[in-house]
């Protein structure tokens, strides 16, 4: 019965999940779907622990009401070999990162 209550919300996009943003690695993940946000509290603990066992750094967690389209969202920018140039309206110097 639980699922199919989950199964309707999440149609509907009233289902709760557990974000969590984390710095290093540059990542953002979603869990659940939960149906209510103090269900998804109540299991986010188990989530950072398991990020922190992985040697996840800079973790921030907030509960939301939405329907993400990808569960695990990778930052390709911060691991990526190109090289991005910025320029300064402040300064003629040319940054490279």
């Amino acid at each position: 019965m639980k699922e199919r209550l989950v199964n309707l919300l999440n149609f509907s996009s009233l289902d709760w999940w557990v974000k969590i943003f984390t710095a290093n690695p540059r990542c953002t993940y979603y869990f659940g779907p939960f149906l209510t946000p103090e269900e998804a509290k109540s299991a986010e603990a188990g989530y950072i622990e398991d990020l922190k066992d992985e040697a996840a750094q800079g973790i921030q967690v907030s509960i939301e009401q939405s329907k993400p389209m990808e569960l695990t969202i990778y930052d390709e920018l911060e691991n990526s070999s190109d090289t991005r140039v910025v320029s300064s309206a402040f300064s003629p110097q040319t940054l490279s990162f």
